[in-house]
């Protein structure tokens, strides 16, 4: 892949998409194709045939998926199965006929068993049964990794699977009720410390920008009253915040611009030959959704206080990332779990 090969990121718009196009253009890449999603839509076999056609990438990032949190997941299973089966199977068969050079598809942590020994090797895939919660999206994941697998053993393609863990970053979903954890968390701190200070028109203006979830409408024109109303059904009062599930479960959290650069690490230096079927992508390190909240509650400086709601799932006890063969493929994270956040934070006050 050079500066000016044709390089498709499908997913552009998205927060590992926006992060492999700012990777790619900081490397000087000025051949960038993308296509929003009301332009293509690639559930669509003859739209996205259409458009392979028409550009011939050379290279594609497969980062486009229908994507959500423990609510999302387990309430829309229809939708993530066959939205990411479909993109998957669309993408991947498009890149064979038009002769793509090399295809590097983005799939989640979720894949592996739920009980599976901790931290999650490559090998542990498919020797145990899935978290119920997201079951419909790992199998669709899955579905996308034996896809590049096995058109690389009958065609000879070079499609390579990586598998980051829970990824934060720039451009995240905010929506509580269809954000992963780690955003979910920050934007429910923020809006209790308003809410806490009495900021009810920083509360009116966030809900403008993000919008909640449950039918609430992106407005100015809400009352006070309303606008705590719409906070407590999200577990948020004057001086408390609950969450979702015990806090004691582990997690491991990757920025999305250490993802993107993996991407294109392994887009530009390895071969699916040599990685094998799957490769790992994360920090090696985790850390409970408990701590996670009180490290958020510092960085935010909110002075109410964290219940958790122990009725609510709390999903895979464990979800960490065994990192050794990206390792001793020359690839590891850089951005420190802290530094990270604070970024994200600072980014999510001032915008």
């Amino acid at each position: 892949m050079n500066q000016t090969s044709r390089v498709y990121v499908a997913g552009h718009r998205g927060m590992v998409g926006s992060a492999i196009v700012r990777c790619l253009q900081q490397a000087g890449f000025s051949n960038i194709i993308t296509a929003a999603s009301n332009q293509l839509d690639l559930r669509n076999q003859q739209q996205t045939s259409d458009f392979f056609t028409a550009h011939k990438p050379e290279f594609v990032f497969l980062a486009a998926a229908k994507v959500g949190g423990i609510m999302a997941n387990n309430t829309y299973k229809a939708e993530f199965i066959y939205d990411n089966m479909m993109i998957a199977a669309n993408v991947v068969e498009q890149a064979h006929r038009t002769n793509c050079k090399k295809l590097v598809n983005l799939g989640s942590s979720c894949i592996y068993p739920k009980f599976a020994t901790q931290p999650l090797t490559e090998d542990s895939l498919l020797t145990g049964i899935l978290e119920p919660t997201n079951e419909a999206y790992a199998i669709a994941k899955i579905a996308a990794i034996k896809l590049c697998r096995y058109y690389n053993e009958q065609y000879g393609t070079d499609y390579l699977s990586l598998m980051p863990t829970n990824l934060y970053g720039p451009n995240d979903n905010y929506n509580l009720e269809t954000s992963h954890v780690l955003p979910a968390l920050i934007r429910k701190i923020i809006l209790a410390r308003y809410l806490h200070q009495g900021a009810i028109d920083k509360i009116r203006s966030d809900i403008k920008r993000h919008d909640l979830g449950y039918g609430m409408i992106r407005t100015s024109l809400l009352t006070d009253d309303e606008v705590v109303s719409a906070l407590t059904r999200f577990g948020i009062t004057n001086d408390t915040v609950t969450l979702w599930g015990t806090g004691n479960v582990y997690r491991e959290f990757l920025h999305a611009d250490d993802v993107a650069d993996a991407a294109v690490y392994f887009m530009q230096n390895v071969s699916a030959n040599s990685a094998g079927e799957i490769v790992n992508i994360g920090t090696g390190t985790d850390i409970t959704i408990r701590v996670l909240a009180e490290l958020i509650q510092h960085i935010v400086g909110y002075e109410g206080s964290l219940n958790f709601d122990a009725s609510k799932p709390d999903g895979t006890p464990r979800k960490l990332m065994d990192v050794q063969k990206a390792t001793s493929l020359g690839w590891q994270a850089r951005i420190p779990l802290e530094q990270g956040l604070r970024t994200v934070i600072e980014e999510y006050l001032t915008r």
